[in-house]
């Protein structure tokens, strides 16, 4: 991969983070980074090792924790706020990518992060497939 494209696929990875509660599709992202959007998709699998949509997701549903860890949102509330349509694929994909549904997660207590900074919680919450988040290596 040329790094041209590295720099193009990096423009629409960071519209995704910036604007992942909008209305974004392959094809909207792929004409940020200016390729069709199968070589955008098959870019950006190979650069980042997850599909375009799954990035986005996983995106939403690291946002979605953080909306349901402050407890003022219903989890319906939570779901449309981070630009999902659909509250059975929302509840879905958060179980898949947490390992409980987000009506468990609200529910349980998450005082035990309140003293560690946002940067550092980031690393440990971050959602990803299986179900348990990717800590930071020791040493």
């Amino acid at each position: 991969m040329i790094l041209e494209d590295l720099v193009r696929l990096r423009r629409a990875r960071d519209l995704m983070d910036r604007e992942y509660a909008k209305p974004l599709d392959v094809t909207a992202l792929a004409r940020t980074a200016l390729m069709s959007p199968g070589h955008f998709s098959r870019s950006f699998r190979a650069a980042y090792g997850e599909t375009p949509y799954s990035y986005l997701m996983t995106r939403r549903i690291e946002r979605a924790k953080a909306l349901l860890r402050r407890g003022d949102l219903t989890v319906t509330e939570v779901c449309f706020a981070v630009g999902c349509t659909s509250l059975g694929s929302f509840s879905s994909r958060f179980t898949e990518l947490v390992g409980e549904s987000p009506s468990a997660y609200r529910a349980r207590g998450h005082d035990d992060g309140a003293a560690i900074p946002a940067c550092v919680a980031k690393i440990h919450t971050r959602p990803v497939r299986g179900g348990t988040s990717k800590a930071a290596p020791e040493g």
